[in-house]
């Protein structure tokens, strides 16, 4: 069983991650089910023709999912946000009951919350539980200055090392949070597991330009470089808007923000305030379509705000952007800048510093033969190291050999 706040349809970095782990599970002969909410990410309104209902049973792909209700909210403000997240930890109780059980239950964080529901409904079915650990919780909000310290605070801390404690294995998401919770959070490493994220490889891949999407979006004869996932606090947004004023001169190129978030408003009333006529802002795509958007695009900008906590980020929109042969330009500290760096599969400046941004986007402009070499690179990197295929494959090898080490079957 796979319990999560966020599956498609909706478009997000966790649901393009866990509808492709699911998917290759049930491949591999696995039998899969998903627990989740009522589709409402991004925008906090619960989508059409799943309103006005407090549960519905549908499949994707082949896989089985129980939605139920949760309060829709994507508000920046803390108070509703976790109004949305104990929802649905209390009405996913309710929809996991009504499941057959598992021999596992797989429970992805953030929200830390959903962690207590998925060991309820682990125990009450037999079952081993694992606790997925996509960004480190409460951390990532107090980094970025969204909780302040105080009972609350020591409350979530308290509940982590309970949820740590108490999981059967925990997953990691990157190395770095791996070697958070071995070396910081004094997880054992006899339960830690490694689930990097992924990319369909065969859904995504290098094709030619789509002429007609340029067309439709009046970015004929521009050199498009795209933002494509979440508009949020950790992605330093600003640092891209300001290299876009520092390329003001540069008529040839085009900036253009797929996708939404809490924060797109405020990028898109300060494009307007200054006036950045090579910005484009594009509402979120599904999923087969962003090929189409990354054909067009000479490079994928990703960028992250320049904080400790982000040291062993692997920010998961940079992966169909290398399947489709597209370079990266990655403003970011550690651990995926290395590994972009070691593949030359894209450039990597320093977060926090739009001069350097706007520079590389100005070699890559400048230079289509190095952008193509950039590209090739790191499609060879997706195929190498990031297909679902060879990362499930490795996730159930460890699985089994913790199994074997505990004798357990």
């Amino acid at each position: 069983m796979i319990l999560t706040q966020y599956y498609p349809p909706e478009v997000g970095a966790p649901q393009v991650r866990l509808s492709s782990f699911a998917r290759e599970l049930v491949r591999r002969g696995h039998q899969v089910r998903v627990v989740t909410a009522l589709p409402s990410y991004p925008r906090g309104r619960i989508f059409p023709g799943y309103r006005r209902r407090l549960w519905r049973r549908e499949t994707l792909d082949g896989v089985p999912v129980i939605r139920t209700w949760a309060y829709p909210s994507q508000s920046a403000r803390m108070a509703p946000r976790l109004a949305s997240y104990f929802s649905f930890a209390v009405t996913s109780l309710g929809a996991g009951l009504g499941v057959r059980p598992a021999d596992f239950v797989f429970v992805e964080s953030p929200p830390l919350f959903l962690g207590i529901s998925g060991r309820i409904l682990a125990r009450l079915a037999g079952a081993r539980w694992m606790l997925n650990v996509a960004d480190l919780w409460p951390d990532s909000v107090v980094a970025l200055g969204m909780v302040r310290a105080g009972i609350a605070l020591r409350l979530a801390a308290r509940l982590e090392r309970s949820l740590y404690r108490s999981a059967d294995f925990v997953v990691a998401a990157t190395d770095g949070i791996r070697r958070t919770l071995h070396d910081e959070k004094g997880v054992p490493g006899g339960k830690l597991l490694f689930l990097p994220n992924g990319v369909d490889i065969e859904l995504f891949r290098p094709r030619e330009a789509d002429r007609s999407l340029l067309a439709e979006h009046q970015l004929g004869g521009k050199t498009v470089f795209l933002f494509a996932g979440t508009h949020g606090h950790a992605q330093d947004l600003p640092s891209i808007l300001e290299a876009a004023a520092l390329l003001r001169s540069r008529t040839d190129i085009a900036i253009v923000f797929v996708g939404d978030g809490p924060v797109k408003r405020s990028a898109q009333d300060e494009v307007e305030r200054q006036g950045l006529a090579a910005v484009r802002f594009v509402d979120p795509q599904p999923l087969e379509r962003m090929g189409a958007w990354w054909s067009v695009a000479r490079a994928a900008l990703v960028t992250l705000r320049d904080l400790p906590l982000f040291e062993g980020a692997r920010p998961s929109k940079s992966l169909p952007a290398l399947a489709c042969g597209v370079p990266i330009v990655f403003a970011g500290r550690g651990e995926w800048g290395t590994v972009l760096h070691e593949a030359r599969a894209g450039l990597v400046v320093r977060p926090g510093s739009p001069e350097a941004l706007a520079g590389a986007i100005a070699r890559l402009a400048d230079g289509p033969g190095l952008a193509a070499e950039l590209g090739a690179n790191g499609r060879r990197l997706a195929e190498e190291r990031f297909s679902w295929r060879a990362i499930v494959g490795a996730w159930l090898d460890q699985l089994d050999a913790r199994l074997a080490a505990s004798g357990a079957r």
